[in-house]
């Protein structure tokens, strides 16, 4: 039987989604967190190994001469050295598309909390701010209507097209990032723009792309600088897009209004992050795509992806160019 080694299992499935799929195909070890220095240990004699944020170095890579596939419990495959991986002839495995609705779910939450901060509200209810007013509402700060606005995204994929539907369902217009060639088939025929261009003209800028050595920081203190007054920033894409003293900068002059962020350059955050104190800036744990059925398709499409490469035959592969050894 295969050896299948889980490196850090647990976010995936806390208890509520079991590794049955994945159990039937081989021997399998689930370790539901693995530090750097436990890595090499635990994959020794690995043939499939599965990793979702541990990670799989070009070291540990050149020494399992029985390794047959990475599988990442994820869509980006940043923990991996893809590069070397592919230079051993060792296939990397994703799981597209699991978390889209979601993350879209989570990116319009964030959008409405600093547009109605719902959080703060309810607060100021059960302190008691209610039963003492003498009016029958009042609020704490200024609501703001979506209707009329321009949404920029920033990665039209398949998340970014869907947070572009719902936007259009609150009324807002839509345009996108220009980013690297166009896709051939855009049924939307939204507006694209350069990033400086979309800094400029929107008013809600919603990042939805990977992170790659291009987009690392691509919200810069410059382009900060470029974004009209009252204007908020969503990011449930990855941490590293952003810069994140320039972000804090920004809040806290009030030259961006406010940000929506589920994810950071370090997670858990250092207690040092700048974001951590910064104003109108609400942050949640990187759990846009930790639903129940997004967990459900992330080992359901593992299990296809481990079961296609013991076939000699594997899908959703990310590896440039990719050809088995």
């Amino acid at each position: 039987m295969a050896k299948i080694v889980v490196l850090d299992g647990y976010t995936v499935n806390p208890g509520d989604n079991p590794w049955t799929a994945l159990a039937a195909l081989g021997e399998l070890v689930v370790h539901e967190r693995s530090s750097p220095a436990d890595v090499l240990a635990r994959a020794a004699n690995a043939e499939l190994l599965l990793t979702n944020k541990a990670a799989v170095s070009a070291r540990v890579l050149e020494q399992l001469p029985k390794l047959r596939g990475v599988c990442v419990l994820a869509t980006g495959v940043n923990p991996v050295d893809v590069l070397r991986a592919t230079e051993l002839g060792i296939p990397v495995c994703n799981v597209p598309s699991y978390s889209t609705a979601s993350v879209v779910q989570h990116t319009i939450a964030l959008l409405l909390e600093l547009c109605h901060r719902v959080a703060l509200h309810d607060a100021s209810v059960h302190a008691g701010d209610w039963q003492r007013s003498p009016d029958f509402a009042y609020w704490r700060s200024p609501l703001l209507e979506l209707e009329g606005k321009t949404l920029g995204v920033v990665g039209y994929g398949s998340i970014g097209r869907r947070v572009a539907q719902a936007a259009r369902a609150l009324g807002m217009q839509v345009c996108a990032a220009r980013l690297g060639a166009r896709a051939a088939s855009d049924p939307d025929h939204v507006p694209r723009l350069s990033l400086d261009e979309l800094f400029q003209h929107a008013d809600v800028i919603s990042l939805h792309c990977p992170l790659t050595s291009e987009t690392a920081h691509l919200v810069s203190a410059v382009r900060l600088a470029l974004v009209k007054p009252g204007t908020f920033l969503i990011n449930t894409a990855r941490g590293g897009l952003v810069d994140e003293v320039a972000l804090r900068a920004a809040l806290d002059s009030g030259v961006l209004a406010g940000a929506g962020l589920d994810v950071l350059s370090s997670e858990p955050p250092l207690p040092e992050n700048p974001l951590l104190a910064a104003k109108n800036c609400v942050i949640t744990l990187h759990l846009a795509w930790t639903s129940l059925p997004a967990r459900k398709r992330v080992l359901a499409t593992t299990a296809a992806n481990v079961r296609a490469i013991l076939a000699g035959a594997p899908v959703n592969v990310v590896n440039p160019g990719y050809a088995a050894r």
